[in-house]
């Protein structure tokens, strides 16, 4: 079986504001290594930066795609075969299933600074997940591609 081109990417990166916190980060190791001399003050200005935007990129390196006939959420792979109805979160109802109403079983992607998702009913009788929780920028778009998928799988 040959794969399609994924018709849905999305990649959560981390917002621009952690890259000015990478920065500061740096900033304040070169503060740490100042009493020490000019060269490992720019050492720790440059290795400082660099360790805290290696976190911050590999934190908002999780992929949202829909490749042939299955939905890739970060670790998680499931066959569109097992899937649900899916529904759009606004701010209020994300919140609200990412505490509350969150049940323990679930696959839950979050990110924080993502304030939208989409919560997609997981229908296989044998997997004990009920569903997916996962945060995305544009969720109208993720249904439309999971129904075009699903619907093409069919």
């Amino acid at each position: 079986m040959q794969l399609s081109t994924a018709p849905y990417e999305e990649r959560l990166t981390a917002p621009r504001s952690w890259w000015l916190v990478s920065f500061l980060v740096g900033l304040a190791f070169a503060l740490i290594l100042l009493p020490f001399g000019t060269l490992p003050m720019l050492g720790g200005l440059a290795g400082g930066t660099a360790v805290a935007a290696v976190a911050a990129s590999s934190y908002g390196a999780v992929r949202i795609r829909i490749v042939g006939d299955s939905l890739i959420a970060g670790e998680a792979r499931v066959p569109l075969s097992a899937l649900g109805e899916a529904e759009v979160l606004d701010r209020e109802e994300a919140r609200a299933w990412r505490t509350y109403k969150a049940d323990t079983r679930a696959f839950l992607l979050l990110r924080s600074y993502i304030p939208r998702a989409v919560r997609v009913l997981v229908t296989d009788p044998e997997d004990p997940t009920p569903y997916l929780y996962l945060s995305t920028r544009e969720p109208e778009r993720l249904i439309e591609a999971l129904t075009a998928a699903k619907a093409a799988a069919a």
